[in-house]
């Protein structure tokens, strides 16, 4: 099946452009459902989660993705986080002006997060708990692990200088690339990606990422939409037992967990083609099961913000869905617990 690929310009209310873009069904299909990717921390959506979007469009899914600020395509300083509560409004703003979109009023929603893209996921349905139908949470960034949380007193010193010098590329870190990344031919191919940031955390988004995570663990139990998570065994980047917590937590009645021997944190980007095919299998196998076509009365009408499209377009679709000026909310799933490990 061919897939019609579109990208498009937006501006936030913070005057930055926004790179967006879509997979969708070519027509006359209509999306059976709709996915919005979060994107992982220094990645981005084009190129690096395209085989994403390609799989769940060819699966009937319209797939949509957005670069935060900063980030690939996006402007914005490189990979500089100010506030972790802008990226979170700027994904709740773009996200739901594709669910108000006349033909997709009534399809159900799925957030679709990538290791800081699942804690973007967790805290946009943290935003608006009855919106979202669902989540896919890949090697989700949900805890910090003990085995690499700051001393106290490190944090302390840092967030003592973290206004004078914020975006000062400080913090020590390993090459995430080769520990995350199984397949040396898609490891390099990922390197060779200008769009990915590949440099030093900045200081003030490094205590962005640990304090998000820390409020995301202390809110694990809140969560109440149906997730799957998924996650390499062999993964270094975010500790598999990370996402147990989530699982043992979570406060919802339709979860579940899949562990996958072997691989490694690039469960979708990184491992063999083998394993990827058998990754998103299970994810189009959950996501058949938990979509569905709503009534109109099933979802609740309230006023979001309008959203500047004044700007850059390319590739864009003649005869797309006009937007309209409100969205939906609606809440999915049933009681439904898994756990599995291939």
């Amino acid at each position: 099946m061919d897939v019609e690929y579109h990208e498009e310009y937006v501006r936030s209310p913070r005057g930055v452009q926004l790179f967006t873009c879509s997979w969708l069904p070519p027509p006359p299909s209509s999306p059976k459902a709709l996915v919005f990717l979060c994107h992982g921390y220094g990645m981005e959506c084009s190129d690096f989660m395209s085989a994403c979007g390609i799989k769940l469009a060819t699966a009937g899914y319209g797939v949509f993705g957005i670069d935060y600020e900063g980030h690939g395509k996006s402007m914005g300083a490189r990979c500089y986080i100010q506030k972790f509560e802008n990226l979170i409004a700027d994904c709740d703003r773009f996200f739901k002006s594709i669910c108000d979109i006349e033909d997709y009023r009534n399809k159900s929603r799925f957030l679709y997060g990538e290791s800081m893209g699942g804690a973007v996921a967790l805290l946009l349905h943290r935003k608006d708990p009855t919106f979202w139908d669902g989540a896919i949470l890949v090697a989700p960034m949900c805890k910090i692990s003990e085995k690499v949380k700051p001393h106290p007193v490190v944090v302390t010193l840092l967030t003592q200088v973290e206004e004078i010098i914020p975006k000062w590329k400080i913090v020590p870190t390993k090459d995430v690339i080769d520990s995350a990344f199984k397949d040396p031919v898609k490891r390099e191919k990922i390197r060779k990606n200008k769009l990915i940031y590949q440099d030093k955390p900045r200081l003030k988004t490094a205590l962005e990422l640990l304090r998000t995570s820390m409020d995301v663990e202390d809110s694990l139990s809140e969560v109440r939409m149906p997730f799957f998570i998924l996650h390499g065994e062999a993964d270094t980047v975010t500790d598999p037992e990370i996402s147990r917590a989530l699982y043992d937590r979570a406060a919802s009645t339709d979860k579940t967990i899949k562990l996958y021997p072997g691989m490694w944190h690039g469960l979708t980007a990184g491992e063999p083609d083998e394993n990827v095919e058998v990754v998103f299998s299970d994810i189009v196998a959950w996501l058949n099961d938990r979509s569905r076509q709503w009534k109109p009365e099933e979802r609740v009408r309230t006023p979001p913000e309008p959203v500047n499209r004044h700007m850059e377009r390319s590739v864009l679709a003649h005869g797309r869905p006009k937007r309209r000026s409100s969205f939906l909310c609606g809440l999915g799933g049933r009681p439904h617990q898994q756990q599995s490990r291939m």
